[in-house]
């Protein structure tokens, strides 16, 4: 990556200095407002802990949920604040606002190592804006937190997609750098790209083809195996002329699977199994058919056994692997054995010697929900939709503008 790192900054000297950190705190909550995956937190922990040991005043900016540009309670980044405190091993201050007169104060009243965390960037409509202008208003009030001779470090990958506020327009007006989690994130992601080791295999879940269909298109020609699991595979599926059942269905997008069959029928590879399920609820009643043989009503929630040792076979032969999405309903304890086996064969090809990356939401949180080992995968993403973009060859403005 042609920009500046956090090594960099560090090695000019932050003592005494504000420095801005844009990290992706967006975790998930529970109907109790507690955390229940800190990932996110505890990869931002890193390029933090860096800048305090040195001496600067840092105040991180991030978001959570999608409130609607004011203040909403229930997506107050308190939880977040508590968690990051305990991570660090010491207090990090929560301002009221996100750049009104608490945030200003506090960051005046910063010293040295010590870290504030602004309220939800998202409370403030500016942040997501179409309007460059108030974006850049915005950007401005940022600055003033941290003064003239402050900086910028963008560290949190998930939003590096997002052309905002607190990721893009301020890097156009401090010096900027990349953050460890940042040029970490790029770099497995160019390896990804830049002549990967092969057999190269991509496997894809999640609900939506509509969702993939630009990182199929880009990678299908790229890999050797391209695998299809999770919601997706129905639509798949009926473009062969299957019953589906009551099984998710985007009809619009049948014609357009059964060109990407045609096109890719030697690399792409669907469940030949499927889980199905009287409904969608942990108790439901459940049955293991054919894929071909999914019965009216009935709904698929997971891929079965036989595709998992097919899908197994390619993969821990595999050199690269790439996965985004989950195989099926994880969540329900009865249609999480797609996801696991998969999950499994991965970490089996990773042990092998093979260069495994996990491409950040459902997928990494199915690593930890099903209690799989994270260093089981060379690379578990902290952004989902930055990763898909990134490989299907968009141009990611938060990566773009740091180097410039």
């Amino acid at each position: 990556m042609t920009v500046q790192t956090l090594q960099d900054l560090l090695a000019e000297g932050v003592e005494g200095r504000g420095v801005l950190v844009r990290s992706d705190l967006n975790v998930p909550l529970d109907d109790n407002g507690q955390i229940t995956d800190p990932g996110r937190i505890i990869a931002s922990v890193p390029t933090i802990q860096a800048l305090v040991d040195a001496g600067a005043k840092v105040v991180v900016m991030a978001h959570l949920g999608r409130p609607k540009g004011e203040p909403d309670a229930k997506f107050s980044l308190a939880p977040v604040a508590a968690k990051l405190a305990e991570l660090l091993g010491r207090n990090v201050q929560l301002a009221g606002d996100v750049v009104g007169y608490d945030a200003l104060s506090r960051s005046e009243g910063l010293t040295d190592g010590d870290v504030l965390l602004l309220e939800n960037v998202r409370f403030d409509p500016r942040e997501t804006s179409k309007d460059d202008s108030e974006r850049a208003k915005l950007a401005a009030a940022f600055v003033e937190l941290v003064g003239d001779d402050g900086a910028f470090v963008s560290d949190g990958f998930g939003v590096v997609h997002r052309k905002q506020a607190s990721v893009y327009d301020v890097a156009q007006v401090l010096p900027h750098y990349a953050g460890t989690l940042v040029a970490a994130e790029v770099e497995v992601l160019r390896k990804l790209t830049q002549d990967p080791a092969r057999p190269y295999a991509v496997v894809l879940g999640g609900s939506k083809v509509s969702d993939k269909l630009a990182v199929i298109e880009a990678l299908a020609p790229k890999v050797d195996t391209l695998v299809i699991g999770g919601g997706m595979c129905f639509t798949f599926l009926a473009a062969q002329g299957l019953p589906v059942g009551g099984s998710l269905l985007q009809a619009e997008m049948i014609d357009t699977c059964k060109s990407l069959l045609e096109r890719f029928g030697d690399v792409l590879h669907l469940p030949v199994d499927i889980v199905v399920a009287d409904k969608f609820a942990a108790d439901a009643d459940t049955k293991t058919v054919a894929s071909t043989e999914i019965p009216d009503g009935w709904l698929g929630l997971d891929i079965g056994p036989e595709s998992v040792s097919r899908f197994s076979a390619l993969l821990t032969e595999a050199e690269t692997v790439f996965w985004n999405g989950p195989m099926g309903v994880f969540e329900f304890d009865a249609f999480a054995a797609g996801t696991r086996g998969v999950a499994e064969a991965i970490v089996t090809a990773t042990s092998k010697g093979a260069f495994t990356v996990v491409g950040g939401g459902d997928s990494a949180a199915a690593v930890r929900t099903l209690g799989l080992p994270d260093d089981g995968f060379s690379h578990i993403s902290t952004g989902g939709g930055a990763s898909l973009e990134y490989l299907e060859g968009k141009e990611l403005p938060g990566i773009s503008v740091l180097e410039g």
